[in-house]
């Protein structure tokens, strides 16, 4: 059973809210019905019930009529959000006026009604760019207690079964953070875990990467994932990390019980947490095109809840898989 299918397989399991705040785009619709005919979770959509209903007439979705539709503009518990914003956002200035506008925008919509109780989780982006889709997410959600940055995680498909666990791997920071501190890097790692366990299905044993495998090479940036590791052992020592490590001594089993003698990790990590954004965004993408390897995701971590972007250029399947991966992680966080 490959991993998709496990992860549709749990999300059937539970009853999670899953909002979708662009509900008058086609390819999102399209991917409504078709989560709501799986059973993946239940549905909300924000947009004109008007315009829905016609859209899913003319595409022949037979679905959206129980999917729950909220028209921005004109709802019972608007003036709940409002409430809410102003109350959030007091210490901002923002008047209740200026609350009034912003919960009829429907990506403020969204994470209100996650803020609320009243959703479990958001996917957005095939309309909207990253920036508008995470910048209500940032104000109103915000991020998990004890973790103050966001950061990508891709899960890798490895054709080879040999590395990481039967084939699969995690890979972060890979999509958001150009350069994290120490203890922004250790919480990556934590939150990366978490992610592992709560998706992918299985105990990470989370490498930090550097190009000095423990102390064979000196430099700033070296010690700052030797003090990350440090710190993502406090904040987890229920999880398996070490480092600093190369990447051959992280994953090759001889090379690691060479250049790291007693590591747990060494030799046998899947997961793989990257010092900068761009060593990690440059290594999935390589692994990805040399390996042939699918790579799932970015899913977002960190936030107080699920919230996970799309790329604009996302086809259904995309949808339907990240809303998928979306209720893992809602569960996971409930747990």
């Amino acid at each position: 059973m490959d991993l998709i299918t496990r992860i549709k397989e749990n999300a059937r399991k539970h009853d999670m809210r899953i909002v979708l705040p662009e509900g008058t785009e086609v390819r999102t619709l399209i991917a409504a019905d078709q989560i709501i005919s799986e059973g993946l979770a239940r549905i909300i959509l924000i947009g004109n019930p008007v315009t829905i209903n016609s859209l899913a007439k003319e595409n022949n979705l037979s679905n959206i009529d129980k999917a729950k539709i909220v028209n921005p503009l004109d709802h019972e518990k608007k003036d709940n959000y409002v409430d809410l914003l102003v109350e959030l956002r007091k210490s901002k200035g923002l008047t209740r006026k200026d609350a009034a506008k912003l919960v009829e925008n429907p990506l403020y919509l969204s994470v209100l009604m996650i803020k609320a109780g009243d959703a479990d989780g958001e996917v957005a982006g095939a309309d909207n760019a990253t920036g508008d889709v995470l910048r209500p997410a940032f104000q109103i959600v915000k991020t998990l207690p004890g973790i103050s940055v966001v950061s990508g995680a891709f899960i890798m498909i490895l054709k080879d079964k040999e590395f990481g666990e039967d084939g699969l791997m995690v890979f972060a920071d890979c999509a958001v953070h150009p350069n994290p501190t120490a203890k922004e890097l250790a919480e990556i790692a934590v939150a990366t875990g978490h992610t592992t366990r709560a998706i992918a299905g299985f105990e990470p044993r989370i490498a930090m990467l550097s190009f000095s495998t423990k102390g064979s090479a000196k430099h700033e940036m070296v010690d700052k994932v030797v003090e990350a590791t440090a710190i993502a052992r406090e904040m987890a020592p229920d999880m398996m990390i070490d480092g600093e490590l190369q990447s051959d001594a992280a994953i090759i089993p001889e090379i690691g019980s060479k250049k790291a003698p007693g590591s747990k990790i060494a030799g046998q990590a899947n997961v793989l947490v990257f010092p900068t954004l761009e060593t990690g965004n440059i290594a999935y993408k390589l692994v990805q095109r040399l390996a042939h390897a699918e790579a799932i995701g970015p899913v977002l971590q960190g936030m107080a809840a699920p919230i996970n972007d799309l790329s604009r250029g996302c086809s259904v399947s995309d949808i339907v898989n990240l809303v998928a991966i979306t209720v893992s992680q809602a569960v996971g966080m409930k747990k």
